[in-house]
């Protein structure tokens, strides 16, 4: 279906005279901040609405229904994979301003919007003796509408899951501005289809969500914190196959590979062992009563004593801060190894973890490029880093086969190509590999039911097979820009 452009300045008039200019932006700084998300593809686009009510996202979707108008859906624009920038035109629908956060103590539930910041929700939480275990990196950023679009994850997801398993209800419109609600304030509910979780991780190509039922949990007691380092990236993952085959349930369980390593110490200069420098290391992190805590220390240090060149435990909060200071400088301070980065979030079973390392090795001798790897040991989930500069034609050129060849793959060991940064514009080529044709054809059919004008988000998840205009769109792979500013 073509978009008739008329029918597109009709439409963007008449969204104007509906939501007023304080509302509706058709040029300006604000309008060009919202063309692209995290992934820096940028594109064109007719308005920029940012709405403060329901009523303003109903009406958008309405007059978007009515002259078939593309919309594209938008928290803080965290994304990595292109999922909120307006690939195909047509209107960004930005959430962020609807931020309201209710926790509801005695339910143990939290009421949000869409807009609301992860990291506001989880210190609002705390206040009240709860906890919303969901971490992004970019919780200090990143929106709930936007968690739940892609069904986010985080460092937390081997003990205590993704963002699908926080959310108990959702509300908002259905693309042609019809108001829906799925689920409620209740822990049961088994009156009609599950709709909720086919929103959950959907990319905003289904409805738009305008408030959301989340699940909290007592508040842990206590958090104990240590790191381990290993004479080699293959006893680490065998380390955390045994870590976890003895029962012990880590919150966090973190893994940096050698390359991951020597960008946090060389380049960052944080250094967590003096004299065993450069080795794969594990971020371990366990919470739960004193107790709990007290039985978890002691057979974590009896593990170390059997797998680590070295181990250390943080004796507060302050020296536990420290020892994630690795983790957190290693990503900045990997672009020493390249101008340029593709952040490939990909998922292996844990018995494929040591096969990933070969292939991870294997990719890097071919392709000629340095790819520094860390990521969620525990639930496989794994940040390979593919550094590389973008201004040289050779270089990028071996970055796109590069990608291409981890997908593969990541899909013949057993895995899949993302486990929270979603598919959006980035990953689309790769959904057949991933996904069969039965699989795709279904979720299709979802797609065409609930949007059957194909308004919402289009051209994201499913291209190529879903391209708006009937024209195959030309998606180059998004990279992270090398940092203006040095951390401090």
């Amino acid at each position: 279906m073509k978009t008739n452009p008329n029918r597109r300045k009709k439409g963007t008039s008449e969204l104007l005279k509906s939501l007023g200019p304080r509302k509706v932006f058709r040029e300006g700084a604000r309008k060009f901040m919202a063309s692209f998300d995290g992934s820096k593809l940028s594109f064109e686009y007719d308005a920029l609405i940012r709405a403060r009510s329901e009523k303003d996202v109903q009406t958008t979707l309405r007059l978007a229904n009515r002259y078939r108008i593309p919309v594209t859906t938008r928290g803080a624009g965290t994304s990595l994979t292109g999922s909120a920038s307006p690939v195909n035109g047509g209107w960004v629908l930005d959430t962020s301003r609807m931020k309201r956060i209710l926790i509801r103590k005695e339910k143990s539930m939290a009421i949000a919007q869409p807009g609301a910041v992860i990291g506001v929700l989880q210190k609002k939480a705390e206040e009240e003796g709860l906890f919303y275990p969901p971490d992004p990196s970019s919780l200090k950023y990143c929106t709930v509408g936007g968690n739940i679009a892609c069904n986010a994850g985080g460092m937390r997801c081997a003990k205590y899951g993704v963002t699908r398993d926080f959310v108990v209800a959702l509300e908002g419109f259905l693309p042609n501005g019809e108001k829906v609600t799925w689920g409620g304030e209740y822990k049961k509910f088994a009156t009609g289809y599950n709709v909720r979780d086919l929103w959950i991780g959907s990319e905003g190509t289904l409805g738009v969500i305008t408030n959301a039922v989340l699940k909290l949990l007592p508040k842990p007691e206590l958090t104990w914190t240590s790191v381990a380092a290993f004479s080699s990236e293959k006893r680490a993952l065998r380390a955390v196959r045994s870590m976890l085959k003895s029962g012990l349930t880590p919150s966090i369980l973190e893994y940096l590979d050698q390359e991951s390593v020597y960008c946090a110490e060389e380049i960052a200069g944080i250094r967590p062992f003096k004299k065993v420098g450069g080795k794969p290391l594990l971020l371990i992190e366990f919470d739960g009563s004193a107790s709990e805590l007290r039985r978890a220390k002691w057979s974590v240090k009896k593990w170390a004593d059997d797998w680590a060149l070295a181990f250390k435990a943080a004796r507060d909060e302050n020296e536990a801060d420290n020892l994630w200071e690795v983790r957190r400088k290693c990503s900045g301070a990997m672009f020493a190894l390249g101008e340029d980065k593709l952040n490939e979030d990909i998922v292996v079973p844990l018995e494929s973890q040591l096969k990933l390392s070969d292939e991870i090795k294997r990719l890097r001798n071919i392709w000629k490029l340095p790819m520094p790897t860390f990521g969620h040991a525990a639930d496989g989930n794994f940040h390979v880093n593919i550094m590389f500069d973008r201004a040289d034609s050779g270089e990028s050129s071996r970055a796109e086969g590069a990608v291409n060849d981890l997908m593969r793959t990541v899909v013949r060991l057993g895995g899949t190509i993302s486990g929270e940064h979603g598919i959006g514009l980035a990953k689309s080529p790769f959904l057949r590999i991933a996904r069969s044709e039965a699989e795709i054809a279904a979720m299709l059919a979802i797609k065409n039911a609930l949007d059957p004008q194909g308004i919402l988000n289009p051209g994201k998840v499913f291209y190529p097979y879903e391209v708006w205009d009937e024209t195959p769109i030309s998606v180059p792979l998004p990279w992270d820009k090398k940092p203006i500013l040095k951390e401090s």
